[in-house]
């Protein structure tokens, strides 16, 4: 790929086919409704009408329902009821369904022709490799559910999943669905803090855990910090423990004979036959919380008919679901994409390919043969892990057929153009697009998200998602999308699946959310609309680099240093400076054959310096073998920043590689 094209940004790459558009779900859903291009779809599904302020977003969710063959128990007596305005709004209010009937019961039932489809294909790091029909995963989930009843759990009682990556979590998942109680996931890769202060806030009673997992060929295990976890936080009375590494088993694990309880014995004997609840459409279904990067994480409340509703509409449209299709996307049940993928694609009947270890052991190309040896259609993954796996060699792809790939996806963060190509091209074959999409935790799915019909420039998110009513404004508030000026993205209206509040409370969440401006959701990302309508995201507005006076994301300056030929992954930090109040700090990963030298550092910073200006141009550029990331690739800046200036770390327990510290300590 020739750096000259890597840097044409503004330049239209990818242009389906109209074969391929016309076999599209979305362009189905055009045909049934008379709409006849991209530009009317988005007006149809997010536009105000005058005297019927929100009809657009309304009529789209309405007819949602029929058109993805949702179904409830009882139907709904309105679309809405916003009576108390966007920040409360009620969706479906009257109707009455279940999330787990629409992902797994209906499917698994005697008269459907997909109970013996597989749900999940799981492939453990070792290689050991499961596959789960529906008919399977029904009566699994129905066990977990009759053991959460005999245990006492009900409708609004919060259950604990810190889980390894098997396929029992989607049981876990679903049976807490099925009784009606609150599932609250939570990373495995969380320390004990992370994980007490979840448990201690949503007050679970039940926790299921296991005794560990796979990770670059050696065990992590779980269960000893479950078990300080559970003794900082209390409230739980029950611990059921998966045994993965057969460390249950061989009784090599710390127990508590009256709280701790071994799946096998306490699920697998359970009886299978449940009668899976009808709810109210705002019950709440699972509490989610945001990483928590800055003060206490929030507890993000999600329903039945929310989150089901928008996952199975993304999965369909913007990613394409077919009957046939394999969904692969990285992620683990703790972090908002694992349940996303789950139901959006169980939501059709459709198959997801599950996988417990990492991207690169035992060597750089796990995910390529997996791609191969599982016949993945849609893969999903951050744009960090990318740039990663870019770094280790066109080769190791280039080995395996990734012919089956029909689609592409990523989310967590800015891409830069070289590597979007490179995913592009090298992975996706030229002819894939990349559904790019940005959202979070709080709606349970993405504000933007392009369409696999629409051309796409490197980087773009495409535009609003179908049924959202998203803007870019100025500090006033103003709509700015239209001037192609950088501004605050936010949200205009509500969406099923918006958080009802936060777990703590009404008052963080309206500070947090709608405190901006009056009726104006504020995501505090900075996003703009370029000329030719492909909007695009520069980073969090408040992570802003307040330099002279100016300000500029760390997305930005990042991208700019990836310009360079020799920078594979950069990181941007703010340090004090007597002069200009802030001076940027360049952390920099270099190519693989690239070697460090002063000219080197030179010639980074004059290429910030000539993309950005002068005065964003870094103070220093320091060299490292690595950054500190999550298990979902998402570099942890602020890990970074605090080794910088000396301060404390902090609940560091999100990080998958906590020793590349001390050597960002070392490279000052």
């Amino acid at each position: 790929m020739s750096r000259e094209r890597a840097q044409q940004t503004d330049d239209v790459v990818y242009h389906p086919s109209r074969e391929f558009v016309e076999s599209t779900n979305v362009w189905e859903f055009m045909q049934t409704y008379d709409i006849d291009d991209y530009d009317e779809l988005i007006a149809r599904t997010t536009s105000r009408v005058e005297g019927e302020p929100r009809s657009g977003v309304t009529w789209f969710w309405d007819e949602l329902v029929d058109y993805l063959d949702i179904e409830f128990n009882e139907g709904y007596d309105a679309v809405r009821n916003d009576a108390e305005g966007p920040q409360f709004t009620q969706w479906f209010p009257g109707g009455k369904l279940n999330a787990a009937h629409n992902t797994v019961d209906r499917y698994a039932a005697a008269d459907s022709d997909r109970r013996n489809t597989v749900a999940c294909i799981w492939e453990g790091e070792p290689g050991d490799v499961r596959e789960v029909t529906y008919h399977e995963l029904a009566k699994q989930s129905n066990r977990v559910a009759n053991y959460l009843e005999s245990r006492g759990v009900g409708t609004g009682d919060t259950v604990g999943l810190y889980m390894p990556m098997v396929p029992e979590v989607v049981s876990i998942l679903y049976g807490c669905f099925k009784v009606g109680a609150v599932a609250v996931p939570i990373f495995s890769g969380f320390g004990v803090d992370a994980t007490a202060t979840r448990i201690g806030d949503a007050e679970c009673s039940v926790l299921f855990t296991g005794d560990g997992f796979y990770r670059r060929g050696s065990q992590v295990t779980l269960k000893a910090a479950a078990d300080d976890a559970i003794e900082q936080a209390g409230h739980v009375e029950h611990t059921v423990v998966y045994d993965r590494l057969g460390l249950v088993s061989d009784g090599e694990i710390p127990w508590d004979d009256d709280r701790d309880e071994r799946w096998a014995d306490v699920v697998e004997t359970a009886d299978d036959d449940y009668d899976t609840k009808s709810l109210p459409a705002n019950q709440e279904s699972m509490l989610l919380y945001s990483s928590g990067t800055t003060g206490k994480p929030k507890g993000i409340v999600h329903t039945h008919a929310g989150a089901l509703m928008q996952a199975a509409k993304e999965v369909y449209f913007g990613m394409d679901l077919k009957p046939s299709d394999r969904f692969f996307w990285v992620s683990d049940i703790g972090w908002m994409m694992g349940p996303w993928t789950l139901m959006g694609t169980h939501a059709h009947g459709g198959t997801v390919v599950m996988y417990e270890g990492a991207p690169d052991h035992p060597e750089p190309d796990r995910f390529w043969e997996l791609i191969d040896d599982h016949g993945v259609t849609q893969f999903g993954i951050s744009p960090t892990a990318i740039r990663a796996l870019r770094k280790r060699g066109d080769e190791w792809v280039e080995g395996h057929d990734l012919s089956s790939l029909r689609l592409l996806g990523s989310t967590g963060e800015p891409w830069d153009a070289e590597s979007w190509l490179w995913f592009h091209e090298e992975v996706g074959g030229g002819d894939t697009p990349i559904i790019n999409i940005s959202g979070g935790t709080e709606i349970m799915g993405c504000f933007l998200m392009p369409m696999p019909i629409t051309p796409l420039k490197p980087c773009t998110l495409g535009g609003p998602g179908l049924g959202m009513d998203i803007d870019i404004v100025d500090r006033e508030g103003d709509s700015i999308a239209e001037t192609n000026d950088r501004g605050f993205l936010v949200a205009r209206d509500s969406c099923p699946s918006m958080t009802k509040s936060l777990w703590s409370g009404d008052d963080r969440y309206l500070e947090e959310y709608w405190s901006s401006w009056p009726d104006l959701w504020d995501h505090g990302d900075w996003a703009q609309q370029d000329e030719d309508g492909f909007w695009f995201l520069h980073g969090r507005a408040d992570d802003a680099l307040n330099v002279a006076g100016r300000k500029v994301g760390p997305a930005e300056v990042e991208g700019a240093a990836m310009e360079h030929e020799a920078v594979n992954q950069a990181a941007a930090v703010g340090a004090p400076d007597d002069t200009t109040g802030t001076a940027v700090v360049l952390y920099v990963v270099l190519e693989a054959g690239a070697t460090e030298s002063e000219d080197l550092r030179e010639a980074v910073r004059d290429t910030v310096g000539a993309e950005l200006g002068k005065p964003f141009r870094p103070r220093e550029v320091l060299f490292v073998d690595a950054f500190p990331k999550t298990q979902s690739g998402k570099i942890i800046r602020r890990a970074i920043e605090a080794v910088y200036r000396g301060e404390e770390l902090g609940d560091m327990s999100s990080i998958e590689n906590p020793d590349v510290l001390d050597d960002i300590e070392d490279a000052r």
